[in-house]
């Protein structure tokens, strides 16, 4: 079995599958085919895939599509998906208005 991070190994090309019209993370709108693609273009570990396609960056921050994503990695790179490191975890948050920021009471009179 090869390290997560061997860039020198040659993955192989990409090749469509049928499924890669799935939508993975659907905050986002990532779909497996893009993950995949991804991959293939040089993106190997979970941190440079969410820079990249935002996936797991929603307003869930991963928690509904983090474990899928980093299956399709690791399964693209014929590694088990615990060989790949951890994406930094946060909170799940919603945009607030800056009025409501900027008032003492919280809300709006």
């Amino acid at each position: 079995m090869r390290k997560a991070n061997d860039r020198c190994a040659d993955i192989g090309p990409f090749l469509p599958a049928a499924d890669d019209d799935c939508i993975i993370c659907r905050c986002e709108e990532v779909t497996k085919g893009e993950i995949r693609k991804a991959v293939h273009d040089g993106m190997y570990t979970l941190a440079e895939v969410r820079r990249y396609l935002r996936c797991g960056m929603g307003l869930c921050q991963g928690q509904t599509c983090g474990r899928l994503v980093k299956g399709i990695i690791a399964r693209e790179l014929g590694i088990k998906p615990a060989a790949l490191a951890a994406a930094t975890s946060r909170a799940p948050m919603r945009p607030t208005e800056m009025k409501i920021l900027g008032s003492e009471s919280g809300g709006e009179k």
